[in-house]
């Protein structure tokens, strides 16, 4: 899954979001908005993990999602 289908699935997709990183609140899913920086950056802040570590966690998580 790309940046793109995030954006467009975003509302079917906030759930999972929780489900995987339950740090992030619900004000974090209406910040993120579907903007997958945006994600990365909160997955970031939250578990306190490196900015590359974050990207890494996330774009695993959307090809499993999309597989």
């Amino acid at each position: 899954m790309n940046a793109d289908q995030l954006q467009g699935k975003w509302h079917q997709m906030r759930g999972a979001v929780k489900q995987q990183w339950g740090r992030l609140t619900d004000d974090d899913a209406i910040y993120i908005d579907g903007a997958q920086d945006k994600l990365i950056g909160r997955v970031e802040e939250r578990y306190g993990v490196l900015r590359q570590e974050a990207r890494r966690l996330v774009q695993r998580w959307l090809d499993d999602m999309a597989a």
